[in-house]
């Protein structure tokens, strides 16, 4: 897949789970590239063709801690789960971290025994290192405080479904240099697609995130930049950007010559639709529909 296209017809059942770098998804660096990709295509094939998965998790358990409380995340794990047949246990864990009473190394050898699979959404990125470290079996990193790669695979996966090929992409990120920066540098690199990241003095992405995106990024010939946004096909704004963070240091920020804000129709894909909804409601003007 070259192009980094989704080709649902060419795809007609499960890829092999064989070949996979590791059976954790802890950071979009545990896929390379091509799996990236694989990934993709998987969930094009799912989305044409539900019927067809609607037993490929049965019998399977996923238990789903969460330090952080979630609507959208929470619902798609558990809605996924559901429709391809398996189970999943939620454990609110927004009064205590999850290794407050025990140590991650117990908790993992219990878990790898009664269940399938480990979703987590903590705060310290340490946490899931730490139980991918000791579970025999999936850990997935629903979000931490310096990743957040399942957002980054839905981002995309819908990118390429709107622009046919990732390579042809120009997405623009204006924000805090956080979890979703991160995770969407190294997405873009994997798939060839070019980035920019525009953030305020201080709240740069991580340099050891950065550096391996170049490095991704020279295997699969694809440029990223930390620089001003000019000419890109989508625009997504860390919701530090609309409260005010961001805002404060970069006041206009323009796509294709047209401040944000007008309510012009332009190439804009924003992440924060609630948040820019309630803006349009607080000021009278339209934001972005």
């Amino acid at each position: 897949m070259n192009s980094t296209t989704l080709r649902v017809s060419q795809a007609s059942s499960l890829p092999r789970p064989k070949g996979f770098l590791s059976h954790d998804l802890v950071s979009i660096r545990d896929l390379a590239p091509r799996e990236v990709e694989a990934v993709l295509e998987l969930t094009a094939v799912v989305k044409a063709r539900p019927g067809n998965f609607r037993a490929a998790l049965a019998g399977k358990q996923l238990v789903m801690f969460f330090e952080k409380p979630s609507l959208r995340t929470r619902l798609t794990f558990e809605s996924g789960m559901a429709s391809l047949g398996g189970v999943s246990f939620f454990v609110d864990q927004t009064h205590s971290r999850l290794d407050a009473r025990e140590k991650l190394s117990d908790i993992a050898h219990n878990l790898e025994r009664w269940i399938d699979g480990i979703v987590l959404r903590t705060f310290e990125h340490s946490t899931v290192l730490e139980m991918a470290k000791h579970a025999n079996i999936p850990v997935i990193n629903a979000l931490s405080e310096l990743e957040h790669p399942c957002q980054a695979l839905a981002d995309y996966f819908t990118l390429i479904e709107k622009f046919g090929d990732a390579r042809k992409t120009r997405l623009a990120y204006v924000g805090d240099g956080n979890n979703v920066a991160h995770s969407l540098l190294l997405t873009a690199a994997s798939l060839g697609g070019a980035i920019t990241v525009a953030t305020p003095p201080g709240y740069e992405p991580q340099a050891s995130i950065f550096e391996r995106a170049c490095e991704i990024a020279a295997e699969t010939g694809i440029k990223v930049t930390e620089a001003d946004i000019t000419r890109h096909d989508v625009f997504i704004a860390d919701e530090s950007f609309l409260t005010g963070t961001a805002a404060e240091i970069i006041p206009v920020v323009k796509v294709d010559s047209r401040p944000i804000g007008t309510g012009k129709p332009g190439p804009i894909t924003a992440r924060m639709i609630a948040r820019f909804r309630e803006m349009t409601r607080e000021t009278g003007t339209p934001i972005y529909s």
